[in-house]
């Protein structure tokens, strides 16, 4: 068996980076930026108001200077004229500083009287004035690579791009084998179970920005399997799910070989999940993950998202977090052991505590966790209040 680190490392060793394509603002979300994003104006583009106001001379700053007001500014309407000495105009958030002020007193500190102003006795210190190129400047980027947020989508579209260079998306086929697997919906006879491992797996891997290939089931028969394989056919990333042991009915690797797979390792040393597979597969990756709803999810963690995220540019490495242990763990054998957990947020940080059960069959206890503890290979019994890795999930 190799370790976890070995196994992911090999993993993105057989993939590069995918191509890249320019899409609009509104296919962006949630894509990879392939390349650096370049202003095209500077934001503001011009010095602007920050408040509803009168826009003056800075010397006329002064508690019962009485001002003429001589125009109006607002968002979109520029005042064309000039603001000199003694002379104010109304101002609105977002517009344009008229030539010849330097300085916007607020509404609420002035009395207006027909076409004069008075200052208040309380002036504040901020010109509240937002600069030319206060958020950006001409020329300035959003580096790439980086995955898209809504917040980014609006900074882009503020630098006036309609569109943007982005690497285009994984193309994931997930297939799952069995005799025993029925789609939910179905009736199940008395020896089967309902197909549940494919749904996370497909969630997953478009919430990572991939398109997904749901595969109808695979049965264990070489016919079955061989057609499966057929129909993921041009995929960046096969995923199988089951039948990748070495029993009589996991003909998975065997197929898979004989269609042309060039396998790069087996066996994993990690609980839950050790019976993992994966190599090239023609132009695809081929994750030959666990049956076990809980092994092939927490695989998926594991090696299928970094996958994703490595193809897309992404940094595909694991980043453990480190947090307080709320309880005790015993000592750890041969595999690291990645023990579903609740975090949560403690008095003097993060706090962590693994669930009171760990069977790689118990989906209703994945679904109460937010993290994995990280424990590693041959490591001790850790007291309460040690601090520990783990990875968010």
């Amino acid at each position: 068996m190799i370790s976890v680190e070995e196994a992911l490392a090999r993993i993105l060793a057989m993939v590069s980076r995918l191509d890249a394509e320019t899409v609009t603002l509104r296919q962006a979300a949630n894509r990879v930026l392939a390349a650096d994003a370049v202003a095209r104006l500077n934001q503001p583009p011009f010095a602007a108001s920050a408040m509803d106001g009168y826009a003056i001379h800075n010397d006329d700053h002064h508690p019962g200077r009485k001002l003429r007001v001589i125009g109006e500014a607002g968002a979109g309407h520029a005042f064309s004229g000039r603001i000199g000495t003694g002379e104010a105009a109304r101002i609105f958030t977002g517009a344009p500083i008229p030539e010849g002020a330097n300085r916007v007193v607020l509404q609420e500190d002035v009395n207006r009287d027909a076409d004069c102003i008075i200052l208040g006795q309380r002036l504040e210190k901020s010109d509240h004035i937002r600069p030319l190129g206060q958020d950006f400047k001409l020329g300035d980027r959003l580096r790439a690579p980086q995955r898209l947020r809504p917040a980014d989508l609006s900074l882009l579209a503020s630098m006036n791009l309609p569109e943007v260079e982005v690497a285009c998306r994984p193309q994931v086929a997930i297939l799952s084998t069995g005799d025993e697997l029925v789609m939910p919906g179905e009736a199940p006879r008395a020896d089967q179970i309902i197909a549940s491992n494919a749904f996370a797996l497909a969630a997953m891997a478009e919430e990572a920005g991939a398109e997904v290939r749901l595969l109808p089931l695979a049965r264990d028969n070489e016919d079955s399997l061989r057609f499966a394989f057929s129909l993921a056919a041009g995929a960046d990333v096969i995923v199988t799910s089951g039948g990748a042991s070495v029993g009589d009915h996991d003909l998975v690797g065997k197929v898979a070989r004989d269609l042309g797979l060039e396998q790069n390792f087996w066996k994993v040393a990690m609980r839950p999940g050790k019976p993992l597979m994966a190599g090239r597969l023609g132009s695809s990756v081929m994750l030959g993950l666990p049956g076990n709803p809980v092994s092939a999810i927490v695989c998926g963690h594991l090696f299928m998202l970094p996958l994703l995220a490595h193809l897309q540019g992404l940094q595909g490495r694991h980043a453990p977090r480190k947090a307080r242990l709320a309880a005790a763990v015993e000592g750890n054998g041969p595999r690291t052991h990645y023990m579903r957990a609740e975090l949560a947020e403690g008095e003097y940080g993060p706090i962590i505590t693994p669930m009171g059960r760990q069977d790689s069959a118990l989906l209703s206890i994945l679904t109460k966790a937010n993290a994995l503890l990280i424990r590693p290979i041959s490591d001790g019994p850790r007291a309460a209040g040690e601090m520990a890795e783990y990875l968010p999930i």
